[in-house]
């Protein structure tokens, strides 16, 4: 049996045949009155049904492609409300650093470079933007008629109609409250940072004293201002007694008087870190009163000095400065002396010094690490007229530490050289013994000896070889082992009759309250010396370094 094939079961090809036999013969039956009556088939409905679909698809196909194009397009030309002005400007270390931002809604850069974005398929007009001006920070250019070039920015940047030139030429809505691109710049807010700040206490009113094996007994009173001002006078009594004159300027000034049973010391110092203010040059003053009892004389000095100083690395500098002074000798113990004789009285002199430092220590107080090396030249001129060359030279080893950096293991060896002319008065020469010399013989005690007085020598070469270990946990007792040696002569040379070797041991106290300078006591033992020497075991004292 033979079923009647549907319009579904058909290829495509034969339904449309098929619709369009239909379509034909139903117009013709139409034309007749009889085919009013005649019913179209069921297959016919069928098919006008499907394909009315179809259409209706394709159309709505068609026209959700046509409005996103026409979304996609109004977004890409679109042009954003400027935002308000901010009250806040790019720093001027990031003005002109930043890149212009690239708008190519009209073709070109906002700033009036190329664009490398157009319009799709052309090429950019070439055109130039307004500058940004106050009242339109955000100015764009803007077209005043039909196919013409930018004309003047109006108020609001607003667009007076015509169509655009070139290629974009319909791709924008013709009206007159069109706004220009915007250029969005970076945003780098700033704000003022108020710092209120008091100066630190900077000056300082001291009172101490001291015992030591070399000067005797001797008190201190000192008053030391860190943060002098010499050109800050006081205008009131307020502001004498206020601390606000001679404050201000990093200058230091400095009062010491230090009397004794020994000697006398006072002195009187300003230093700038800064000459007039601004130069890398540093600048001293001083004015000194000393007098000291010798075993041999008395001796008094009254001068000042001038010094100038440049760091030409953190560790180098370079020094200059100028002396002059007034050595009276007075009292000597005998007569038959005649390089004694012949300073006695009032001698004048004057000088001028040049001086080389290069100091890697970690620390001036107790160095662990580091070296510090010294060269300086003095012409002396006046009654009397002579050179003095030294040299000084201190190294320092860290051999062992504790994690946290205390307990330090320190050796250490130091050198001092120094030649002077034949002309040297007896007051000038070189001296050797005591703490500050060669431990293990009295102050002075390692000197030449001419008829029972220590008249000194015009050469001198000393050495001091120690090591440095800790004896408690938070290292306030440390212990000492040394050996000093080396001699003063009269004459440059090494005469191993006068050569002074003392071996030795000592003991270091910190206390707090004194400072960072420990106080230390030393025993040496000399092992060589010359004949006219005078020893002293047990030597005390209070210093940094010797």
């Amino acid at each position: 049996m033979n079923s009647k094939p549907t319009l579904n079961s058909l290829p495509l090809k034969s339904r449309f045949k098929s619709w369009m036999r239909a379509v034909t013969q139903s117009s013709e039956s139409d034309s007749s009155p009889a085919s009013k009556h005649h019913t179209a088939p069921r297959w016919l409905h069928e098919l006008n049904r499907s394909l009315w679909a179809r259409v209706s698809a394709s159309a709505l196909l068609a026209l959700s492609s046509s409005v996103i194009a026409s979304t996609q397009s109004s977004a890409q030309t679109a042009y954003p409300s400027p935002p308000p002005p901010s009250a806040y400007a790019a720093p001027p270390s990031l003005q002109g650093t930043t890149p212009a931002p690239n708008n190519s809604t009209y073709g070109q850069s906002v700033y009036g470079g190329p664009s490398t974005y157009g319009a799709p398929g052309t090429g950019a007009p070439a055109t130039t933007a307004p500058a940004p001006s106050a009242a339109n920070p955000y100015a764009a250019p803007t077209y005043g008629g039909t196919g013409m070039a930018p004309s003047t920015t109006v108020p609001n940047g607003a667009y007076q109609g015509g169509t655009l030139p070139g290629p974009l030429q319909g791709s924008f809505p013709s009206s007159p409250n069109l706004a220009p691109p915007v250029v969005n710049q970076p945003t780098v807010r700033e704000a003022d940072l108020i710092i209120q700040g008091y100066p630190a206490r900077t000056g300082r009113l001291m009172f101490g004293g001291a015992v030591n094996s070399d000067a005797g007994v001797t008190g201190q009173i000192t008053v030391d201002e860190r943060n002098f001002d010499i050109s800050r006078w006081p205008s009131s009594f307020g502001d004498l007694f206020s601390g606000t004159a001679f404050r201000g300027a990093g200058q230091t000034f400095r009062l010491e008087a230090a009397p004794g049973s020994d000697y006398q010391r006072y002195t009187m110092q300003f230093a700038d870190p800064n000459l007039l203010g601004y130069l890398p040059i540093s600048m001293s003053l001083s004015g000194f009163l000393y007098d000291r009892t010798f075993d041999d004389w008395d001796e008094n000095r009254l001068g000042g000095r001038a010094s100038f100083g440049y760091r030409v690395t953190p560790d180098l500098s370079l020094s200059l400065g100028i002396s002059g002074q007034n050595v009276e000798i007075t009292d000597p113990r005998v007569n038959t002396v005649p390089e004694l004789n012949a300073v006695l009285g009032d001698n004048a002199l004057f000088s001028g010094m040049a001086s080389l430092i290069h100091d890697t220590r970690n620390s001036p107080l107790q160095p662990s690490r580091g070296h510090y090396f010294e060269l300086s030249f003095e012409q002396t001129f006046g009654d009397y007229e002579y050179s003095t060359f030294e040299a000084e030279y201190r190294n320092y080893w860290l051999l062992r530490e504790r994690a946290d950096g205390s307990g330090k293991q320190t050796l250490s060896y130091s050198v001092q050289l120094g030649f002077s002319d034949d002309e040297t008065p007896i007051f000038e020469n070189y001296f050797a013994g005591g703490y500050a010399t060669i431990r293990g013989f009295d102050f002075r005690g390692a000197s030449p000896v001419t008829n029972g007085v220590e008249v000194g020598g015009r050469f001198q070469w000393l050495n001091s070889v120690e090591y440095m270990f800790p004896l408690t946990a938070d290292d306030a007792f440390r212990g000492v082992a040394f050996v000093d040696f080396g001699t003063v002569e009269q004459d440059v040379e090494i005469d191993t009759d006068n050569f002074r070797v003392a071996p030795g041991f000592g003991l270091r106290v910190a206390i707090p309250m004194l400072g960072p300078a420990p106080l230390a006591f030393d025993f040496a033992f000399p092992v060589a010396m010359a004949d006219t020497d005078d020893e002293r075991m047990f030597s005390f004292y209070m210093s940094a370094i010797r």
